[in-house]
């Protein structure tokens, strides 16, 4: 793909799946895995390879500390999830308050851990780690049984695993063997006592050093990369991360000139070369200095000089019609010169270092089957709503609000019935009414079964358009679609024994500021539509205006009520009703939903009024229903 950044990362979901279920071949029927996605799934990005890894099978996730943890949590993901590494006991409240499962290596942790649980009356599930030989983490094989003992009789902890780490699978099968064989004889009598035993890695699980395990744990070659030149006979795997650049300068250098700091490479004939807006600074490892390669054009140009914090130079000797702003392939697929492992190998460094490097400056794109998935921010950078897509500024917003109530029940709740009205529509701008007054008058008629009711309606709003429209209609059914349209400022249901016609429903007056508008109406929709329109209106869009509608209509006396609903944000509200002699009895009931769930309800001879104060809120779905 293309694209007008600096530098961009392009993350191949479709060749993550492939080399998953590359991998899952190499399983037994009875083995599951776990997915790796500790260092935010070496620098591939930690939620979006997680749901596809869910997707795929994966029953747990590992990551390496709380933190990692914590992230996947707050962004959703519910999969049960192992952190691999030893934890601090500062850290075990976090540990039972997001859901995870804790490798224990020493008693001291455990008890931690357990009186933190104790404390929210709550089990949490553990791994005992045992060291088979690489000499890291984990408990000394003649030490495991005084764990397992002093552990299981933690009360709020369950020993969910057992687990160790091979220290040279992907190349040294004998020593890895030794590992194996100490490993299950250290834990022969507590194997069914567990749900799951797991040693090995990718690289075991291709070199079949998974013997005795029910779960294998995919790192490094789920992400397509090789970890030992001999893989490639075994297992074809597809390069997950691609790093690309553009050509931002085209240059030309004459023969015997140094380029770079230090002047490390001397041009051997008069040529041109490219400036690439990338350097170590962004994760282009400084040692392929004068060692790596750029694919440009379909043709590998070599990096000459040193890499600067900010600036890559290529050759550009073998593609001479080249311009500025050319695709620049700097890693991943294309060339195998350009596999992370190869470019590694140049310079003596660790595939897993470059991974977690590269793009700190970049933006993550997600591809599935070549279409654009998602993208993710630019990496180290404070949060810039900006940066996020509708959706998943969304879920941030619903994570924050459900962060700070530490309730996700009424996080979810606000999101989904409030703040979904604002963003219903991403290029709608947010207006809201102020000092909303709406006044109805309930009078005698020239028809025994009904009122005349007169209703004014006043409010101050940002004028969206140039028109607005007054809608009337006899059927909820009918109505309902106007709700949802922003250009509609009252609605009115009649009773369906009356023709929809101004006889039986009639503007009286219609007001933006001073000017009396314009009005023409229609029947559409089994709905009578007044469309209010005055041409000064058009130099007025986009500013604050007064808005007032006073109606005529009949209401029937059956039906023993009216209401009133507030369908937008508004800021201050008041409703009122007159009502004759002949109404011996009124009450009113209020459902408001904002600062004050209960406004104000004063009384007067044939009129009650509801209203709140000017500064208070009050959200959408809130009215006022008049029982008669």
């Amino acid at each position: 793909m293309e694209s007008k950044d600096r530098s961009w990362v392009e993350i191949d979901l479709s060749a993550f799946r492939h080399n998953l279920r590359a991998l899952k071949k190499h399983c037994e029927p009875h083995q599951q895995f776990m997915q790796i996605v500790k260092a935010d799934a070496y620098g591939h990005g930690a939620i979006e390879i997680s749901r596809v890894a869910v997707d795929e099978g994966a029953s747990l996730l590992g990551v390496a500390n709380v933190e990692e943890g914590k992230l996947l949590r707050i962004q959703g993901c519910n999969s049960p999830i192992l952190i691999l590494s030893p934890s601090l006991p500062s850290e075990c409240e976090e540990i039972v308050s997001y859901q995870l499962a804790a490798s224990v290596s020493d008693i001291y942790f455990a008890k931690a851990l357990n009186a933190a649980a104790a404390s929210h009356n709550v089990s949490v599930k553990v791994h005992l780690k045992i060291d088979s030989g690489m000499h890291r983490s984990g408990v000394a094989l003649e030490e495991f049984p005084a764990l397992w003992e002093a552990v299981s009789a933690l009360p709020h902890l369950e020993v969910e695993g057992i687990f160790s780490h091979y220290a040279k699978s992907e190349n040294d099968i004998q020593f890895s063997k030794q590992q194996l064989d100490s490993f299950h004889s250290a834990i022969a009598i507590y194997r069914d006592k567990v749900k799951y035993i797991h040693i090995a890695n990718s690289s075991a699980l291709i070199n079949s050093l998974s013997e005795g395990d029910n779960l294998v744990r995919l790192g490094i070659l789920s992400y397509g990369v090789y970890t030992d030149a001999g893989q490639a006979d075994r297992i074809q795997l597809e390069p997950v991360m691609t790093f690309k650049s553009h050509i931002a300068q085209i240059k030309e250098i004459e023969a015997g000139e140094g380029l770079g700091y230090n002047l490390s490479w001397i041009a051997p004939h008069d040529t041109r070369y490219g400036v690439i807006p990338v350097g170590y600074a962004d994760g282009y490892d400084f040692m392929l200095s004068n060692r790596g390669k750029a694919l440009i054009q379909g043709k590998l140009c070599p990096v000459i000089g040193r890499i600067s914090m900010d600036m890559t130079c290529v050759l550009l000797d073998d593609i001479p019609d080249v311009a500025c702003g050319t695709t620049v392939i700097l890693m991943g697929v294309g060339d195998p010169s350009l596999r992370v492992e190869s470019l590694a190998a140049s310079y003596g460094g660790s595939s897993y270092e470059l991974l977690c490097q590269v793009g700190r400056r970049a933006r993550r794109y997600y591809l599935e089957e070549g279409n654009l998935s998602h993208l993710a921010p630019i990496a180290r950078r404070d949060f810039v709503s900006s940066d996020f897509t509708d959706s998943k500024l969304s879920q941030i917003i619903q994570s924050a609000i459900s962060q700070r109530l530490r309730d996700e029940e009424i996080g979810e709740l606000i999101s989904r019935e409030i703040l979904r009205v604002f963003f219903f529509n991403k290029d709608q701008d947010i207006h809201y009414r102020k000092s909303f007054i709406h006044h109805i008058s309930l009078q005698d008629s020239d028809n025994d079964h009904y009122w005349r009711a007169h209703t004014r309606l006043g409010f101050r709003k940002i004028l969206q358009n140039d028109y607005f429209i007054v809608a009337c209609a006899t059927s909820d059914a009918a109505l309902r679609k106007y709700f949802m349209r922003k250009d509609v400022e009252y609605r009115w249901l009649m009773d369906d024994s009356f023709e929809l016609d101004e006889g039986a429903f009639k503007l009286s007056e219609v007001y933006v500021n001073d000017i009396r508008l314009e009005v023409k109406v229609k029947r559409q929709n089994n709905c009578l539509e007044l469309y209010c329109h005055h041409p000064l209106l058009e130099s007025l869009v986009g500013t604050e205006v007064s808005f007032r509608i006073d109606t005529a209509s009949y209401y029937p006396k059956a039906s023993h009520q009216l209401s009133v609903f507030i369908n937008e944000l508004t800021h201050g509200v008041q409703v009122s009703l007159d009502y004759p002699p002949s109404i011996s009895s009124m009450e009113v009931v209020t459902v408001f939903s904002g600062q004050n769930r209960y406004p104000t309800v004063t009384r007067e001879a044939g009129k009650i009024t509801v209203h709140t104060r000017d500064e208070e809120w009050v959200f959408p779905q809130s009215g006022v229903v008049f029982a008669y």
